[in-house]
């Protein structure tokens, strides 16, 4: 099994920083790769909900004015407040 295509890059860091994760034998890629990758999903994650806001909006709108196709089967917390 082949193991993930890596890159080289250059980092920036605080050296007192890189110094003391030395000290403790912390794997700075692999800490600023997870880091990286947890920043990438949040970021995908606020691009999409940017892209479909408009999306929200309408079904909100939409479940205010028509109620929950479902809520006489809503069992869970705030269920009742879809049958307004």
């Amino acid at each position: 099994m082949a193991g993930i295509p890596k890159r080289k890059t250059s980092l920036t860091l605080d050296a007192d920083a890189l110094d003391r994760a030395k000290e403790l034998e912390i794997n700075v890629s692999a800490v600023a790769e997870a880091a990286l990758l947890k920043a990438i999903a949040e970021a995908r994650q606020k691009k999409w909900v940017a892209e479909n806001a408009e999306a929200f909006a309408a079904q909100a709108q939409w479940h205010e004015h028509n109620g929950h196709p479902l809520a006489d089967i809503i069992a869970a917390p705030g269920g009742s407040s879809w049958n307004n």
